[in-house]
């Protein structure tokens, strides 16, 4: 990893000298670093300190969280990140606990006030008791996964943000939340009662890692892609890179530091490698860790941190209808649809699709005629299309527009959980052709 003066020196190049000298190369050079400086060795050092029986479970406001704070503001600074707690440190105090806020200003001063918050928090339930453990208590709860994980990604991550090409243009608070496991006191508290350093900011959207250490088949759960329009579309193209199974799930529940957000009215989305038999007992331990699964869950997070913090257009506006949309919801849309025939002909592509107004760009595939053109292609039901011959869609009737204007061949690119994938179409002859 580059040691500190070289994150800081990297973003005190003059622009000039950027534009002169730093191909585009150079700038893709740079990328890489970024990913390569997440490290699951480093992850793991992180887990193991956190999860240490001198830190007693890290239950919030105890000596062993405290120690668990100091610990992570040491790491803190090390790193091109500034205090934005209260009176010029990390800390921001209540009720006994302390939420930890680093800050990386914006590059654009347009939008240095427009502030995208990364969380994780850094509690866990101690010595475990009725109310919050599985059993047994009395024993220590060292949360490995919960939530030592997330908290290791979210240092990698505040590292890696210094080695990108410049800083992004808006904003970013690294913050690690306190309390989470007492009823999410910490990023309720930060929402209730900002820092001074932070007054003058909008927070325009919110991102959050809770145990990220039990990757398994690649696969992560994503939450609150429903809470803007076009979010799913910003995990596909930030999962280039991390190339990992994506599931989207669209309930909302209060069980973590993206709630508040929510509630709020924020755009948010968090970040979870699922649950597992050792949540919230004191077997959730750092042998059981996949560490080696941080590194891609921290670069897709670090991938759409970055591509929502330097975003030319305006803050996404909250989309308040995923309040009232649930994992029922999305079964009906994407529920199959029936075979259609018309005149005794198939359609010309064997392509159904319905569209979703949280995702309007990506309409879902709900019919796949047998023996059709997009079948031999390989189109599956579930996916999303997301593009026509390489052109995005604007909706599906754009879709149907761009299908029924193609040639005899289409290429079709879908939104399979989270990674894309090009299919070539090869249309019938004419005369059995019917609409797209």
């Amino acid at each position: 990893m580059t040691k500190p003066a070289l994150l800081i020196s990297a973003w005190a190049i003059p622009a000039v000298l950027l534009a002169g000298s730093l191909t585009l190369a150079h700038a893709a050079e740079r990328m890489s670093a970024a990913h390569s400086s997440i490290q699951a060795d480093e992850a793991s050092r992180h887990v193991h300190a956190l999860a240490d029986d001198s830190f007693e479970g890290r239950e919030g406001g105890s000596r062993g969280g405290r120690a668990a704070g100091a610990y992570i503001v040491a790491a803190l600074e090390k790193l091109a990140v500034e205090p934005a707690g209260d009176n010029g440190t990390f800390f921001q105090s209540f009720g006994g606990m302390r939420n930890i806020l680093a800050l990386v200003p914006g590059s654009d001063p347009t939008v240095a006030k427009e502030l995208v918050v990364v969380g994780a928090h850094y509690d866990h339930v101690g010595y475990g008791n009725a109310s919050n453990s599985y059993g047994p208590t009395g024993y220590i709860h060292n949360g490995a996964d919960d939530n030592a994980s997330g908290v290791a990604g979210l240092l990698e991550l505040a590292e890696a943000i210094g080695h990108l090409p410049s800083r992004p243009r808006r904003p970013i608070l690294i913050a690690f939340w306190d309390g989470e496991e007492k009823g999410l006191l910490g990023s309720y508290h930060f929402l209730r009662v900002r820092p001074a350093a932070l007054a003058p900011f909008t927070i325009v959207f919110s991102v959050n890692l809770d145990m990220i250490g039990r990757l398994r088949g690649e696969r992560v759960e994503v939450y609150g892609a429903r809470t803007a329009e076009g979010l799913r579309g910003d995990c596909l193209a930030a999962n280039a890179a991390a190339n990992l199974e994506l599931v989207y799930d669209w309930e909302i529940t209060d069980d973590s530091d993206h709630y508040p957000f929510i509630a709020a009215k924020i755009p948010t989305v968090m970040f979870h490698t699922g649950l597992h038999d050792q949540y919230h007992r004191p077997s959730d331990d750092t042998h059981l860790v996949n560490y080696a699964g941080i590194e891609p869950v921290t670069r897709l997070a670090l991938d759409f941190l970055t591509a929502i913090a330097d975003d030319p257009r305006p803050p996404r506006a909250f989309r308040a209808q995923c309040r009232g949309e649930s994992p029922a919801t999305k079964r009906a849309l994407e529920a199959p649809a029936a075979e259609m025939v018309t005149a005794g002909t198939r359609p010309r592509w064997g392509l159904g699709t319905r569209g979703d107004s949280g995702e309007p760009q990506a309409p879902v595939v709900v019919r796949v005629s047998a023996g059709s053109p997009v079948a031999r292609a390989g189109v599956a039901l579930g996916d999303r299309v997301v593009a026509i011959d390489g052109v995005p869609l604007a909706d599906q009737q754009d879709m149907l527009a761009k299908l029924a204007a193609a040639g005899d061949r289409v290429e079709i690119d879908v939104d399979r959980k989270g990674r894309r994938i090009r299919l070539e179409a090869i249309a019938p002859p004419a005369a059995t052709q019917a609409a797209p």
